[in-house]
Parts: C-alpha cells; sequence; structure tokens
C-alpha cells in the first residue's frame, strides 16, 4: 500500500496566518533586545577604565559641531514656515498675536527634538554605521580584538555617549534659531507686534516644556546613536552588506524616533498636562 505524502498546511490555515503575522513581532522585539543590550554596554564600558578622552571630544565634534549647520538652517526655515501657517489659521479670528506662543510651543515640545534628530540620524547616524561596517568587514574590529582592545569601549561608547550628550544641545539650537526666524516673518513681514509676539511665548511656554524638549533630544540621541552603532559594528557583507546597513539605521532610526516620540509625548500629557504644570 503505498504511502500518502502529509498534508502541507493552506495558507488559510489559522496556525499558518498566526505565524506569520507573529513571526515579524517576534523577529522586531528580538532585535529590539539585542539594541538594548548592546546600548547598554557601551554605556557601561563608557564609565570604566583606561578613559580615551581624545575619542570622545573628536566624536562630540563630528556629531555636535558637524551637525550644527544643517540643524540651524532647518531650524531657522522651518520657524519662519510655521509662522506663516500658523498666521493664514489665525488670520481667520483676527489673532495673529498667538503666533509667538504657538509656534514656540510646537518648536519646544515637537519640531525642535524630531526634525532636529531625524536631520542628525541622517548625517550622523548614516557616517557611524559606514565607518563601523567598514571596520568590520575589512576585519579592523577583528585586529582590535588580537590587540586585546575592547572595541565596545574604544569604537562605540564614544559614539554613544557623544549621541547621547550633543543631541540636546542641537535641539535648543533648533529651538532658539526656529524662534528667530519666526519672530522675523511675524513681526517684520506680518506686522505682529513685538510685544504680543514675546508675551505669549513668556505666558504659554513653562519649565516643563523646556524639560520635555530635553528629554526628548536625549531620548533620540539614544535611539541614533544605538542603531547606528550596532548596525555598523554586525554589519556583513562586504560592501553591499554596509550600504544595507546604512539604509537600515537611517530608517529604522526615524521609525523609533517617532515611536519614541509618541511615548514621550503621551506620557507628558499625563504627568504635565497644560495648564495644571
Amino acid at each position: 500500500m503505498a504511502e500518502t505524502a502529509p498534508a502541507t498546511p493552506s495558507l488559510l490555515h489559522p496556525r499558518s496566518w498566526s505565524g506569520w503575522l507573529a513571526r515579524p513581532a517576534i523577529d522586531g522585539l528580538d532585535g529590539l533586545g539585542a539594541v538594548v543590550l548592546f546600548a547598554a554596554r557601551a554605556l557601561w564600558a563608557s564609565v570604566q577604565r583606561p578613559w580615551r578622552y581624545g575619542n570622545y571630544i573628536t566624536t562630540m565634534e563630528f556629531v555636535g559641531v558637524g551637525s550644527a549647520g544643517i540643524v540651524l538652517l532647518t531650524g531657522l526655515f522651518t520657524g519662519a514656515v510655521f509662522a506663516i501657517q500658523t498666521a493664514v489659521a489665525f488670520d481667520i479670528f483676527n489673532a495673529k498675536s498667538l503666533i509667538g506662543g504657538s509656534v514656540a510651543l510646537a518648536l519646544i515640545l515637537e519640531l525642535a527634538p524630531t526634525m532636529g534628530a531625524l536631520m542628525v540620524a541622517g548625517r550622523v547616524g548614516s557616517a557611524m554605521c559606514t565607518e563601523l561596517g567598514t571596520m568590520r568587514v575589512t576585519e579592523q574590529i577583528d585586529a582590535l580584538e588580537t590587540m586585546a582592545v575592547d572595541p565596545v569601549h574604544y569604537l562605540v561608547a564614544p559614539r554613544l555617549v557623544a549621541c547621547i550628550a550633543m543631541m540636546p544641545m542641537l535641539a535648543a539650537g533648533f529651538c532658539a534659531i526656529g524662534l528667530v526666524g519666526a519672530y522675523l516673518v511675524a513681526t517684520r513681514v506680518l506686522g505682529v507686534d513685538e510685544a504680543a509676539f514675546f508675551s505669549r511665548i513668556y505666558l504659554w511656554v513653562s519649565p516643563a516644556d523646556i524639560l520635555c524638549l530635553f528629554v526628548k533630544a536625549t531620548t533620540f540621541g539614544a535611539v541614533i546613536g544605538a542603531i547606528a552603532s550596532y548596525k555598523g559594528f554586525h554589519a556583513t557583507g562586504g560592501s553591499r552588506g554596509v550600504g544595507l546597513a546604512t539604509t537600515s539605521t537611517v530608517v529604522t532610526s526615524s521609525v523609533f524616533i517617532f515611536l519614541s516620540d509618541y511615548v514621550i509625548t503621551t506620557l507628558w500629557m499625563v504627568w504635565f498636562p497644560k495648564g495644571k504644570a
């Protein structure tokens, strides 16, 4: 009697669909856990000897000073454009005096940390991933291990710390130059009174809002540094693999920036509701 081949599960079978839907989630959580553990290892290594101050200063200069131009330019035009857009809406109610406060809150709570982080992810994250990935595929990282030098301590820790330390400064600069752009457009182009512009900022912006700016920027800096370092450090497949890792770094960092932005904003509205802070 001929043996019958085992039946192949149908794609419509519930188990097949559940497995198909669960696999990306499981892989995503596994990757997230690996990045978190890798970042924790790098942060722990950053407080261990030997102290390589030169690595940290050089990397901070690359992240902070190197990104200042594109971040400030983006902030200037973001503030100017947002002032024009809010003027269109407020002009319907004859309330152009609200432009200052509205732009300030938008920049502090959302635009400065988020857009600044996206600029840094595109410039710094991609560069870090490419550099570490190239070192990995050319076996330079293996050479460091052969010489008893911890590559996480030597290569990853300065990059992660630099992103965490410099991102709040870049976000603050983005916010400040954005307010300058909004001020110039509102007072010189739209005819808003200077006293009304600044009085709304003074009345509406609270210390909790400033703190939110720095919390978000610090978190986004950690996201960029951790993802870029992890993907570059574990890149494989030669030059093509490095290119894929770099692309993945920018995309993944952007996604997690928006995700963490949503989480922080939701928690912040619960802890510091507007009008009660």
